[in-house]
């Protein structure tokens, strides 16, 4: 029997969304004590019948149990709920799961620090479906201590389960810069299925030609992640000034189908100018100098 079967450790969960019901089921499936809080009460009503406990008030929740889990909708429901729970949290674990800034993150690790808690800021990668699954995909960053103490218990909810850092911004950073990568990649997606389908192809006969394409795309990300650590940027997606000749067809097969082009002239002003600074025998990661300097 693993740590996790043996640990049972109470758990409070506050805010009860679809996330939050998703985390606080899963508590429960895991013979963990939950005691739940919501606003809205009729929200508890089927984890109560599962055998959570619902409290009357944030304070009496968060007091319940050494694990207060919080997840609601951003960063100001948070501040309201912490507003009226700070007496009720010394000496316990405060996990944040709700999405919010680096900066928030690190703000929200003072005020727990100045109320006698520890704080683990969250990032769940994950839909409420996929809560207590191998599809779970949940960071963390705080102190590495007050991780390891409860970690038995966070790994019920999912089976990627990762601390970061102390820097209780990070796991923000990561989750921010991972749903990013989620957001780029998915509009860009659409962009390229509103082409083919101008051109009466179906998204579904194109598809397979995408996916085959980034199965084979983690040695080209790796090698540009390399570049960018190091500054050096050979030719890993082709020179700069091979991408330039090319992006001005792009954005005429775009545009000849009345296909929306702002993206890739974005892409193109910044390989345009990379290219007019001497770099054109540079690689595609080179590009990170503009984006990461859009002033000079």
């Amino acid at each position: 029997m693993s740590a996790a079967d043996n640990d049972r450790t109470p758990v409070t969960v506050l805010g009860l969304g679809a996330m939050g019901t998703a985390l606080a089921t899963t508590f429960l499936e895991n013979g963990h004590p939950t005691t739940v809080w919501n606003r809205s009460t009729d929200k508890a009503e089927e984890l109560v019948a599962k055998g959570a406990v619902r409290a009357a008030s944030a304070p009496d929740a968060a007091a319940a149990s050494p694990l207060v889990v919080l997840c609601v909708l951003d960063h100001h429901a948070v501040s309201e709920i912490l507003d009226t729970v700070g007496d009720a949290l010394p000496g316990r674990v405060l996990v944040n799961l709700t999405s919010g800034t680096p900066a928030q993150a690190r703000a929200a690790a003072r005020w727990a620090a100045e109320h006698g808690a520890d704080y683990l800021d969250g990032g769940i990668l994950a839909d409420p479906q996929d809560i207590g699954t191998s599809n779970g995909f949940l960071l963390y960053s705080g102190p590495q201590d007050a991780f390891e103490t409860r970690e038995a218990t966070l790994k019920a909810l999912g089976g990627v389960t990762t601390y970061i850092g102390t820097d209780a911004g990070q796991a923000a950073v990561y989750f921010m810069a991972l749903i990013g990568v989620g957001y780029e990649t998915w509009i860009s997606y659409l962009h390229t299925l509103a082409l083919v389908g101008a051109e009466n192809i179906k998204a579904t006969t194109f598809a397979p030609f995408v996916t085959g394409m980034f199965s084979g795309m983690n040695e080209l990300l790796t090698a540009m992640a390399r570049a960018t650590d190091d500054g050096y940027y050979p030719p890993d997606a082709g020179p700069l000034g091979v991408h330039a000749a090319l992006m001005d067809d792009l954005i005429a097969t775009r545009q000849a189908s009345g296909i929306d082009v702002e993206r890739l002239e974005h892409v193109k002003s910044l390989i345009d100018r990379r290219v007019a600074e001497g770099h054109g025998a540079d690689g595609f990661s080179s590009l990170i100098e503009t984006i990461g300097n859009p002033s000079t």
